[in-house]
């Protein structure tokens, strides 16, 4: 009988071990699964965001027209890691504006020419004249970001960039120009979210290169170059703003938001636009229809 009792005690306890075991793991995916509906549910909603968009692209657009109207000069410097919404925040901010007012930059690898002159001479020749503002998608910045993580500068060049590069700045913050910096951080887990999304979307995979993906084994050499930039340049006189980037609305509300307190400004008068009449009176017979050659109706 003692044996048989033992024997039944020997084959429950493996039950009673395993039970607890399958507990936890029920409780980690639970948490899993409720922390995941959190982030999706702090995330902003569509709504909210168009209506807000909508305000501060109203409030761009006179910024614009006082920017023109007292003939400003502003340069506004997008920088971050890939994927983290920079092009997104500037598509938002140009949609309602005059391309001739506000323009964008975003210059590709630089040509053997350029890479013999001085390494700030690309980026002054697409400075704002009088009446205008810049917005750089990526900078002069790239010489501390993936010029020095991917070694497409030498040590010295690098940290010649870091010594100059305040004093560059200082130099156009002295001519007038009023210089804005943004910084948007995007942890790697929704970086690679968005690596994926555009791998997958048809759409969207031209935004990734092979650049970016390489860049994905060198989280950490990345951050060490951003903490070394910022040492450098988040200077008093041109200091970094740091965007938290991980919600592309929030994100854009808020640098949006931000740009349009960092240059004060009002509604500009106009006069009110009268349209004339048509004139009618001169004699105009239109061309056969025939005669001209149209787009199909295909839709």
């Amino acid at each position: 009988m003692g044996h048989k009792n033992s024997k039944v005690k020997n084959g429950d306890q493996p039950d009673e071990v395993t039970k607890p075991k399958k507990h936890k793991a029920e409780k980690t995916d639970s948490l899993n699964i409720l922390k995941k509906e959190e982030e999706i549910n702090s995330r902003l909603k569509k709504k909210f965001y168009e209506e807000e968009l909508a305000n501060l692209q109203l409030e761009l657009v006179k910024l614009q027209e006082w920017i023109k109207f007292k003939g400003l000069r502003a340069v506004v410097l997008f920088e971050g890691r890939d994927a983290a919404g920079k092009g997104g925040t500037i598509k938002r901010i140009t949609e309602t504006l005059n391309p001739r007012v506000v323009r964008v930059v975003a210059l590709g690898v630089p040509t053997e020419k350029e890479k013999s002159q001085w390494y700030f001479q690309r980026y002054v020749a697409h400075l704002p004249a009088a009446g205008e503002m810049v917005l750089f998608d990526r900078s002069w910045y790239n010489r501390a970001g993936v010029e020095r993580v991917m070694g497409f500068c030498t040590e010295t060049e690098y940290w010649d960039f870091l010594r100059s590069c305040p004093n560059f700045e200082n130099m156009l913050i002295r001519s007038g120009i009023i210089l804005i910096k943004y910084w948007f951080s995007v942890s790697d887990k929704e970086q690679e979210r968005r690596f994926k999304q555009r791998i997958d979307d048809p759409t969207r995979r031209w935004k990734i290169s092979p650049m970016d993906v390489e860049s994905r084994s060198k989280w950490v050499d990345y951050s060490k170059a951003k903490d070394d930039m910022f040492a450098y340049t988040d200077t008093k006189q041109s200091p970094w703003f740091v965007v938290e980037a991980d919600d592309k609305r929030r994100a854009r509300l808020n640098c949006i938001s931000h740009l349009l307190g960092q240059i004060k400004y009002k509604d500009v008068p106009r006069e009110k636009i009268k349209l004339p009449p048509l004139d009618k009176e001169k004699s105009y017979v239109r061309p056969p229809m025939s005669e001209q050659t149209f787009v199909p109706n295909k839709f």
